[in-house]
């Protein structure tokens, strides 16, 4: 039986960081134009955490019982690792994405835009088919398009919406820049998980690209979160000159993108998805910071 620090390994806490960010930057661009309503931003990060961990808990499931992960290098897998029941670990991802229906129905109530709730319905869907049911996307290549949309474009764009009932301009250029970082923490995990992956037939965008392509889209994604900073800051762009505080978390991210560029793997690779998780975390709450301020 699993312990609760194995337990909360394997919710992947270092992940979370993907979580947080969008929920600060749309919380920043509801700022821009004087629209901040704490609770309902505290709703939206309840709804993302809980979606977060119940994705986490259902690719273990998932990838466990296809016996996908029992030679997986990285964090805690419950069940590839023979710690926790399947059962168990299903139940705990469902009632993690139960944690974060409720809370997007209170949201959803408050802001009175029931619409939302099929946006809601098809973020949910998509954190459990990542690896599960009979085709998941992640094991056809389409990981990076799912999380650019539902950790960058819906949730930035989502939590500037629910607390102003529009959307700031602000918001949809943001949600770029963090799309492409947490498309860079799924990166580097494919990355590192190539070979496994490969083995069993789980043809994600990495093994699809292979190791040098994979390792260049890494670059890129980093580059291009922080191309999207002028367009926001400058006069000719936006014109909130605060958003130049997000550059300040660049600093993070010449470690792992050096790593990569140097040949990084396997368990080397472990740091890498850990730094570029935190560098995920630093730029949101800085950029959103940032657009609070302007």
């Amino acid at each position: 039986m699993a312990t609760a620090r194995e337990w909360l390994e394997g919710a992947r806490p270092r992940t979370l960081g993907a979580a947080i960010a969008p929920i600060a930057v749309g919380t920043g661009a509801a700022a821009t134009i004087g629209a901040v309503q704490p609770v309902r931003a505290g709703l939206a990060l309840i709804v993302m955490l809980a979606a977060q961990i119940g994705a986490n808990y259902a690719n273990d499931y998932s990838d466990g019982i296809r016996g996908t992960d029992q030679e997986r290098v990285g964090p805690v897998r419950l069940v590839g690792q023979g710690l926790a029941a399947p059962a168990q670990v299903r139940r705990a991802a469902l009632a993690s994405l139960l944690v974060s229906a409720a809370a997007g129905l209170i949201l959803v109530a408050l802001t009175g835009q029931w619409w939302l709730l099929g946006v809601g319905a098809v973020a949910l869907l998509a954190a459990w088919l990542y690896t599960g049911g009979p085709k998941p996307y992640g094991y056809f290549g389409l990981g990076e398009v799912f999380v650019f949309a539902f950790f960058g474009v819906v949730p930035v764009v989502g939590t500037a919406y629910v607390q102003a009932l529009t959307i700031p301009a602000a918001a949809w250029v943001a949600s770029i820049g963090v799309g492409a970082l947490t498309c860079a923490v799924l990166v580097a995990n494919n990355l590192r998980d190539i070979p496994t992956d490969a083995a069993v037939g789980k043809r994600t965008l990495a093994v699809r690209m292979g190791d040098r392509a994979t390792r260049v889209a890494y670059v890129v994604l980093i580059v291009s979160a922080y191309a999207v900073i002028p367009a926001i800051a400058l006069p000719g762009g936006l014109g909130l000159p605060f958003a130049w505080l997000g550059i300040v978390s660049a600093a993070l991210a010449l470690r792992p993108v050096l790593a990569v560029i140097s040949g990084a793997s396997g368990r080397d690779l472990v740091p890498v998805l850990q730094a570029t998780g935190l560098l995920v975390l630093a730029y949101g709450l800085l950029l959103g910071a940032g657009l609070a301020l302007s």
